[in-house]
């Protein structure tokens, strides 16, 4: 029997609960930036992050926040509150969605067995976000690291996406 050289595992692991929300208004993005304490990424398809909150740039006037710590409400009506006057829309999506990540060396590939986006790091580097189609299931797509992604799927769709990924990963490890 011939012995295989070993290669860097890619791991898919579940993303511990956070709570999420869709804030659409781009002239409330000062304001929301202030009181999520992330100024709010406004170039197309980018990201920022600081501590254990991240916001997400998914169109011209929408903005995926997530927060891995605090009271959901006490953030929920600091970010409302905070763009007085300004005309905003904020929607809790926590229970609408959850979280997979992917690290490591074979990250994009298993990625790319159901999107057709072009992972590469020239082509979608770190920090960018898409929105995007894995299979059948609509997701968000955020580079955080070179070997790193994270999936925003809606929880029903979960089970699914994760199933195909393992799916994928087995595939790269047994070539």
């Amino acid at each position: 029997m011939l012995d295989r050289p070993t290669q860097p595992m890619t791991n898919l692991t579940s993303v511990a609960l956070a709570t999420r929300f869709i804030l659409r208004g781009a002239d409330a993005v000062a304001a929301a930036s202030a009181a999520f304490g992330v100024a709010l990424p406004t170039t197309p398809t980018r990201s920022a992050s600081k501590g254990e909150r991240t916001a997400f740039w998914l169109g011209p006037d929408e903005w995926l926040l997530i927060a891995a710590e605090g009271d959901p409400a006490a953030l929920q009506q600091t970010l409302d509150t905070a763009p007085a006057g300004v005309p905003h829309a904020l929607v809790d999506v926590s229970n609408r969605q959850t979280a997979l990540l992917i690290e490591g060396p074979g990250a994009a590939t298993a990625l790319n067995a159901g999107t057709p986006l072009d992972l590469s790091v020239a082509a979608f580097p770190v920090g960018m976000v898409a929105r995007t189609i894995f299979e059948k299931a609509e997701i968000v797509l955020w580079r955080s690291g070179e070997q790193s992604f994270r999936v925003e799927v809606w929880r029903s769709f979960a089970p699914y996406v994760q199933a195909l990924l393992e799916a994928a990963l087995s595939d790269d490890r047994a070539a």
